[in-house]
């Protein structure tokens, strides 16, 4: 690549200076000579695919897979480009080999299902951002932008973008950001209040309890709700204590039977 380079600094080693060979590369007629120096561009990139698949080494996928991934969305970011939008190559081959490595995690290793339609959308987004990354600088473009782009209706965008930022799905026993004393998600869910229960038991016994005689309603009203032993309801009324088990029971017994009566 010698004979299409200049001297000219990069923000990294791996990035050569191929611009004048991609000026020449959108001049030439489909071809050998063509496809030669499309290949030589290939080539003198394939460092900085390298580099970007390395990022993505702890994933659970082999580095040779990750480097053939890469080297894909090289090739296809060299015959997308287009050196007339004044954008430099480098800042136009990132975000397209690298989404086309995230492609690859997102198609072959979810953890959760994800339809088709959503993997359509999330690819129909992906390819219209990149395809704005070359205009639009300083910023990601917006749902609307990207909606124009790709002929889709924002709703469907929105979609896409939620898919592009669904890969894996958390553990319950991941440790949370910033914790130091092993917090985990799953200790920062809520769980079920029994109180609730208890406020759904009192709301179906309430128009049966209103329906006993006084001194019964009484007895139970003491007993639940005033948490009194039997030995002191016996004494408030005058009564044996076992004589106040007897209409507890009894009470009970009713009100349960009438309950499930209801229910059924």
């Amino acid at each position: 690549m010698q004979t299409h380079a200049s001297a000219k600094h990069h923000p990294h080693d791996d990035a050569p200076d191929t611009a004048e060979a991609f000026r020449t590369l959108a001049k030439l007629p489909p071809g050998q000579q063509r496809d030669t120096l499309r290949a030589e561009i290939v080539e003198a990139w394939l460092p900085m695919a390298e580099r970007l698949a390395g990022r993505f080494r702890s994933r659970g996928e082999s580095f040779e897979d990750l480097r053939q991934v890469a080297a894909l969305g090289l090739v296809k970011a060299v015959d997308r480009y287009d050196p007339e939008r004044g954008n430099a190559f480098e800042s136009y081959a990132v975000p397209t080999v690298t989404g086309e490595i995230k492609r690859h995690f997102r198609d072959h290793m979810w953890t959760l299902h994800v339809p088709r339609r959503v993997q359509d959308l999330r690819n129909r987004v992906r390819f219209a951002s990149q395809d704005l990354s070359q205009t639009i600088s300083g910023r990601q473009p917006t749902v609307a932008e990207i909606a124009e782009h790709a002929q889709m209706s924002e709703e469907d965008v929105r979609v896409g973008l939620e898919a592009l930022e669904s890969f894996t799905a958390l553990s319950l026993d991941a440790e949370l950001p910033g914790s130091e004393d092993g917090y985990s998600l799953s200790d920062a869910l809520g769980s079920s209040d029994p109180s609730l229960d208890v406020v759904v038991d009192r709301e179906a016994v309430k128009p049966r309890l209103q329906a006993l005689p006084e001194r019964e309603r009484a007895i139970l009203y003491m007993r639940f709700f005033g948490d009194m032993t039997q030995s002191r309801i016996a004494e408030q009324l005058g009564i044996s204590q076992m004589h106040v088990s007897r209409l507890i029971s009894r009470c009970c017994g009713r009100l349960r039977d009438q309950v499930m009566q209801d229910a059924a």
